[in-house]
């Protein structure tokens, strides 16, 4: 498959689920923003709007740094405990 297929499946994949999240009385006691999307009570006060976009930050972040790392690591020293494995 190529790059694009995938990126279009998934986006795809995330338009779609936000209609299988929510239900008739939850859609309508939500906030405006978040209505169709989520289930359950909504956010009781401002703060949880930030403390909901401080984790999503977070989250973002470690997902770009694993991906990073894991694709090219960059150890390059001769004493690094990898050379254990890949010299025998």
């Amino acid at each position: 498959m190529t790059k694009k297929i995938i990126i279009a499946s998934v986006l795809a994949w995330i338009a779609g689920i936000g209609s299988v999240l929510s239900c008739e009385v939850c859609e309508r006691n939500q906030p405006k923003m978040l209505r169709g999307i989520v289930h359950g009570q909504g956010p009781d006060s401002q703060w949880d709007y930030l403390i909901i976009g401080a984790v999503a930050v977070i989250v973002v972040i470690t997902i770009y740094l694993s991906v990073k790392y894991l694709v090219k690591p960059g150890e390059k020293g001769e004493q690094h405990i990898k050379r254990t494995f890949l010299d025998e």
